[in-house]
């Protein structure tokens, strides 16, 4: 067979081809960081976008149909009432941009320290005609009376000072933590300290 100058160029041409292909080959079947891979290669689409627990919707509606208050909407602040002895007011403001309702839960459920004891009780007669609805940037009122002389044993209890308190606006809900103005502890005994309904204005809540 006569070897010619075409004939050497063709034969390295395809021994070129040849290497190519088997570079290709071995590369679909490595790793990036150039381990060899078990199986063929899975893509990864993103994860999927969760929907949030508060994704911008209208709280859930109350008993009458309005929405209920929730604690992202509300602005808690508590302190001793001056020249009331035994008295601390709790007072709760809404500073979004809709109306909400304490229908479902018509007094705050209150808790001091780590007290694993029922919320404080309600003053059943302070409960107003209406549940109180709060429509942005107004304040409604709950008034606490702290302790008693003596508790329903007809003891007297200790107590302890506080500086802060638990809040929740419902039973399962875990408390909001509210700090007392000017930071001044207040004398409370859980043995004998009970809490009004949400009342609309201050004066209701002055009456206790």
């Amino acid at each position: 067979m006569r070897i010619t100058v075409t004939t050497t160029r063709r034969a390295a041409t395809a021994a070129l081809l040849v290497t190519a292909t088997l570079a290709l080959t071995s590369g679909c079947h490595d790793g990036g960081d150039g381990s060899r891979a078990d199986g063929p290669a899975t893509a990864v689409s993103p994860a999927p976008d969760l929907p949030s627990s508060n994704d911008g919707g209208d709280p859930p509606p109350g008993p009458d149909g309005q929405a209920v208050c929730t604690p992202e909407m509300l602005r808690f602040q508590a302190g001793a009432m001056p020249r009331r002895p035994h008295r601390m007011l709790l007072t709760v403001t809404n500073f979004s941009d809709r109306p909400c309702t304490f229908a479902a839960q018509p007094y705050p459920l209150l808790r001091f320290g780590g007290d694993r004891r029922a919320p404080l009780p309600v003053i059943e007669a302070s409960e107003p005609p209406a549940a109180v609805t709060l429509p942005p940037n107004r304040t409604a009122y709950a008034l606490i009376i702290t302790s008693d002389a003596r508790g329903p044993d007809g003891k007297r209890h200790r107590g302890r000072k506080i500086s802060q308190f638990g809040v929740a606006l419902t039973a399962r809900a875990t408390p909001t933590q509210v700090g007392l103005d000017g930071r001044a502890p207040v004398h409370v005994d859980p043995h004998t300290a009970a809490v009004t309904y949400w009342q609309p204005t201050l004066a209701a809540a002055r009456k206790w």
